[in-house]
């Protein structure tokens, strides 16, 4: 697995943040680097058996401090609870307080549950396996929980009914108010200068965080919690800036481009090669072109298993033999020497 530290322009061991309490690290092997549901879901049928509910049940209540059957109050948060066979017809964002909220609800996607709006939050996901419930505690743990989930997907969601604020950016102060004002009278005032400058501070201090997320990250790999070092590259994933323009045109950080390859390392290692393959797809199609060591790296042996990794690799990379130019020139000249004319 690659490991190259992102603007640093060296190479370094391939990688993949902290597990949250609720998750069990069960060892890896490596040589580097819900409450009552009455209701039924829109797309899972009668998929869930009622003792697997009940059991998760117990533990949403267990980890609630409730019992069944408790009042809610209308000055309460409404949650919905839906339980769903994947693929998801869900795309999700990081929130401002760090956790996953829903963006978009689309059928074309995957299954969907027509209660769930964009701005809804998960609170509660189901493990990776089995009947166990996490608390939702950062976006890069529900999107570990989500990809590597084997069976049905529960989710608890707080409703926000449309309410995308939490995906925005914080409220403005004095001198971004005027920095907007001067830029819709098509002025460049003494508001856009400061406002320029600030803001390239704080990319600075956000690239700063993401390395450190990212040493981070390879560290746990290093130690061989690859659970631990996914779910860390995922949150960083989920800090890309947005409507970035790199000095080569490009639309993706250099430390983007790394940390979706270390991702498919990781997952490829849990035996997950299906979500491997597809965070491979987004490395390359970001840039990254390593293909020496995407064909050569002993973390990604089980998804070079795969007959899908060939036709992918060879989306992005020449293939080393082209096979189709072989045979079209041996069929043009066979009959020069015997061959069987077509």
């Amino acid at each position: 697995m690659l490991a190259t530290k992102p603007v640093l322009r060296r190479e370094v061991v391939s990688t993949a943040s902290a597990v949250p309490s609720a998750v069990v690290v069960r060892p890896v092997s490596c040589t580097r680097c819900p409450s009552d549901r009455s209701h039924q879901s829109f797309a899972v049928a009668t998929a869930v058996p009622k003792a697997v509910l009940a059991k998760r049940q117990v533990a949403v209540q267990a980890q609630a401090g409730t019992k069944a059957g408790s009042a809610v109050t209308d000055a309460e948060p409404s949650y919905i609870e839906i339980d769903l066979p994947k693929p998801l017809g869900f795309k999700f964002a990081r929130g401002n307080d760090g956790g996953a909220y829903i963006v978009e609800v689309n059928p074309k996607l995957g299954n969907v549950d027509p209660r769930v709006q964009p701005g809804d939050k998960i609170v509660l996901i189901s493990a990776s396996f089995g009947t166990e419930v996490w608390k939702a505690e950062n976006y890069g743990q529900i999107m570990y929980a989500i990809r590597t989930r084997s069976g049905t997907v529960y989710m608890k969601l707080k409703q926000n009914f449309g309410d995308l604020s939490a995906l925005e950016e914080d409220g403005m102060d004095e001198v971004e108010k005027m920095w907007r004002k001067e830029r819709a009278g098509g002025n460049y005032g003494a508001g856009t200068k400061e406002i320029q400058a600030r803001n390239y501070m704080q990319r600075k201090e956000d690239e700063r965080k993401r390395r450190e997320m990212f040493d981070d990250a390879l560290a746990k790999f290093k130690e061989n919690d690859i659970q631990g070092a996914l779910i860390e590259f995922e949150n960083i994933i989920s800090l890309e800036p947005k409507n970035y323009v790199g000095d080569n045109f490009s639309r993706h950080t250099p430390i983007y481009k790394v940390t979706q390859y270390n991702i498919a390392c990781c997952y490829s290692m849990l035996d997950q090669v299906e979500e491997a393959l597809k965070s491979l797809d987004l490395a390359m199609a970001s840039g990254f072109d390593n293909f020496d060591q995407i064909r050569r790296d002993k973390n990604l042996a089980k998804l070079r298993a795969s007959p899908k990794f060939q036709t992918l690799i060879e989306k992005y990379d020449e293939p080393v033999v082209n096979w189709g130019a072989v045979k079209a020139t041996f069929g043009a000249f066979g009959g020069l020497f015997g061959g069987k004319k077509e």
